[in-house]
């Protein structure tokens, strides 16, 4: 297997070694349970996405309007 995959034949221990070690725990009945990420609050993410595309129009069409924004992006 390391030649195939080209990793030395140490890693493949050592990999199994920690396999071994906590199989029981990924696939038994008294396997850990990750805490969730914190929620998303979609409503904020909204109003922030809204809050700076205002801004980027508004300083987009003032740049434009000193001569300071050229048509091409």
């Amino acid at each position: 297997m390391a030649q195939q995959f080209d990793v030395h034949p140490n890693q493949i221990t050592a990999w199994k070694a920690q396999l071994l070690d906590g199989a029981a725990g990924v696939f038994g009945a008294d396997a850990k349970v990750e805490p969730a990420s914190p929620p998303v609050d979609v409503k904020t993410l909204h109003a922030k996405i809204g809050e700076l595309t205002l801004t980027n129009d508004f300083l987009s069409g003032a740049l434009s309007k000193a001569g300071l924004l050229s048509a091409k992006r």
